[in-house]
C-alpha cells in the first residue's frame, strides 16, 4: 500500500531530524529522485513539517526578542510556501502516473487531492511522535501521561483511518471510479503584484 511506503518514509524523516534536533542542521535528502521521485518528495515534504514544528514552538516563546521573532515568521513564511509547492510536485507525480487512465463516465471528483491527503499524514506523523513523548515523560505527572496517551490513541487510530482513505482513492483513481483535477494554491501574500503592501513597498 502507498500509506506503508508514506508513513515510512516520514517516520524516517522525523528520526533523521531528531538526532540533530535542529533547525539550523543542513538538508539532506535520502532518496534520490531519478531513481525514487515520490521517495525523494516524500521525505522533503516530512522535513520540512518538521523544521516548521520547531519554528513553530520557538516562536511561541513569550520571552523572544522581537526582532528575532520577526526574522523567524519570514522563515515560516518561506517554509509555508515551500511545503505548499512541494505537495504540488507530489499531485504532479500522481497526475502524470494516471495521466493514461480514462476515467469512467459516472468517475466522480474528491474533496481534496492525494497530495493534500498526504499533506495532512505527514503533520499526523509528528502529532504522533511528539504525543508519545508527552504520554511516557518520566518528569509528568500520571494524569498528564494518561491525557496524552488517550490523545495518541485517537492520533494512530486516526492514521489508520486517513491511511486508509488515501490507499482507497489512489486505487479509485487508478480504477478510473474517481478523477483528479488540481487547483493550484494562489497564494497572494507573497506575490509583489497580488499583496498590495508588497506592491506599495516596491
Amino acid at each position: 500500500m502507498f500509506s506503508d511506503k508514506a508513513n515510512s518514509i516520514f517516520q524516517d524523516a522525523i528520526n533523521t531530524y531528531k538526532i540533530k534536533n535542529t533547525v539550523d542542521q543542513p538538508f539532506t535528502n535520502k532518496y534520490d529522485k531519478n531513481e525514487d521521485v515520490i521517495a525523494h518528495l516524500l521525505y522533503r515534504k516530512c522535513w520540512i513539517d518538521t523544521v516548521q514544528w520547531a519554528y513553530e514552538d520557538i516562536i511561541r516563546d513569550p520571552n523572544i526578542d522581537p526582532v528575532d521573532a520577526l526574522a523567524l515568521k519570514r522563515k515560516i513564511d518561506a517554509s509555508n510556501q515551500d511545503r505548499t509547492d512541494t505537495v504540488e510536485y507530489i499531485d504532479s507525480y500522481f497526475l502524470d502516473k494516471y495521466k493514461d487512465v480514462t476515467p469512467k463516465a459516472d468517475a466522480t471528483i474528491n474533496t481534496e487531492s492525494p497530495a493534500w491527503g498526504i499533506d495532512r499524514l505527514s503533520i499526523l506523523a509528528l502529532k504522533i511522535y511528539h504525543m508519545n513523548i508527552e504520554a511516557t515523560r518520566t518528569d509528568a505527572s500520571d494524569a498528564h501521561r494518561a491525557a496524552c496517551q488517550k490523545k495518541l490513541d485517537v492520533l494512530l487510530e486516526q492514521r489508520v483511518d486517513l491511511s486508509t482513505a488515501i490507499d482507497t482513492l489512489l486505487k479509485d483513481i487508478e480504477n478510473g471510479d474517481k478523477y483528479m483535477k488540481v487547483y493550484k494554491q494562489m497564494k497572494m501574500y507573497n506575490d509583489d503584484e497580488l499583496n498590495p503592501v508588497l506592491r506599495a513597498s516596491k
